[in-house]
């Protein structure tokens, strides 16, 4: 099992969270990408390479449609000439970046084109790239003075979460990654939607990195879920999970199965009153009032939070599920705390 860990993108602070992070023994650091709440995600992640040595450094995810393909490409080769080897694109269709825009998530066949346009360019290759109407062959230019890095490989690691979408991440990706898939009964499921375009899959997912971006918390001794130190440390995240099956309702499809029974017709009461304004809070805290939702019932089934015997357990059958890696994503303002807690509490133990 490797550990990530994931967080807002800050141009002041970004940089300093991956070396905290590989400095304490953590694999890899992912980038989010979110144009209308956070700084820019490739110049984050420039700062972090310089500053960095061996982590690998990932966008969790990169958006389709909110750049053009060929920018995606260009964007993600020019950190890998300062990180050779260790640069990861996560690519998913969208949820907060888009909804920040009144935008709904691109369809999957403009994610499909994304993927592909990507991967080309990334091998060095010419693709054939379409947009308003027009074709035409593509492909990089002038590469050997620098510029960018396409000869050291950029893995493509595809979000998702609904069975149209995870088969075609088991199809055409270098990797999943998945959101607040904690339990080893939903990763299970999700790895079998995924196995349907890539039957290998079922085989132990040899070669084929499983990541879930969730959140964590490893109790002090004498402390319980309802405390406000665990509420503030994993409540933010939660919610965000929770808002994403709030739209998905809204849109007259059926949530996920693991965030119906806390979708309560009470609590999206709640979030129809601000709907204007539930991403503002994204991964960072509670709107007013939200924290009566976020009870100990939902932190227990929601995040990773335990004791660190409890803790180490519960990530240890998620492996044995087909884990690769758990990627921690705590609020702003708790990231260097939740870094630290986790590398001395568990990565030292596991």
């Amino acid at each position: 099992m490797n550990f990530g860990v994931s967080f807002q993108s800050h141009i002041q602070n970004s940089w300093k969270h991956a070396v905290l992070a590989e400095q304490m023994g953590f694999s890899n650091a992912w980038f989010v990408d979110t144009q209308m709440l956070a700084s820019d995600v490739y110049a984050c992640m420039t700062l972090a390479a310089e500053h960095t040595r061996t982590i690998q450094l990932g966008t969790a995810v990169a958006i389709a449609g909110t750049r053009i393909a060929p920018v995606t490409a260009h964007s993600i080769a020019t950190v890998n000439q300062l990180a050779p080897g260790r640069t990861i694109l996560g690519l998913g269709t969208g949820h907060t970046a888009w909804r920040t825009m009144g935008m709904p998530p691109v369809r999957l066949d403009t994610f499909q084109h994304t993927i592909d346009v990507c991967r080309k360019l990334l091998r060095g290759e010419a693709v054939e790239y379409h947009d308003r109407g027009r074709r035409s062959q593509i492909r990089f230019l002038d590469r050997e003075r620098g510029y960018i890095n396409v000869n050291d490989p950029v893995p493509i690691y595809l979000a998702a979460s609904y069975p149209k979408a995870l088969a075609l991440a088991g199809e055409l990706g270098d990797g999943l990654i998945t959101v607040s898939t904690i339990t080893p009964e939903a990763l299970t499921t999700t790895l079998e939607k995924a196995a349907k375009a890539r039957p290998q899959l079922s085989e132990q997912h040899k070669d084929y990195p499983v990541v879930t971006v969730g959140v964590a918390c490893v109790l002090r001794p004498g402390e319980t879920l309802d405390s406000p130190r665990v509420l503030a440390r994993v409540g933010p995240r939660i919610a965000v999970g929770l808002h994403y099956a709030y739209e998905v309702v809204r849109q007259g499809k059926k949530a996920p199965a693991y965030f119906e029974p806390f979708l309560t017709p009470r609590y999206r009461a709640y979030l129809d009153e601000r709907w204007d304004e539930i991403h503002v809070t994204h991964s960072r805290f509670l709107q007013p009032g939200e924290e009566e939702f976020i009870t100990p019932e939902v932190i227990r089934a929601m995040s990773v939070t335990g004791t660190r015997e409890e803790v180490i357990t519960r990530l240890k059958a998620l492996e044995a599920a087909g884990l690769t890696q758990m990627v921690i994503s705590p609020p702003w303002g708790y990231v260097e705390e939740s870094i630290v807690e986790f590398a001395r509490e568990i990565i030292a133990h596991y």
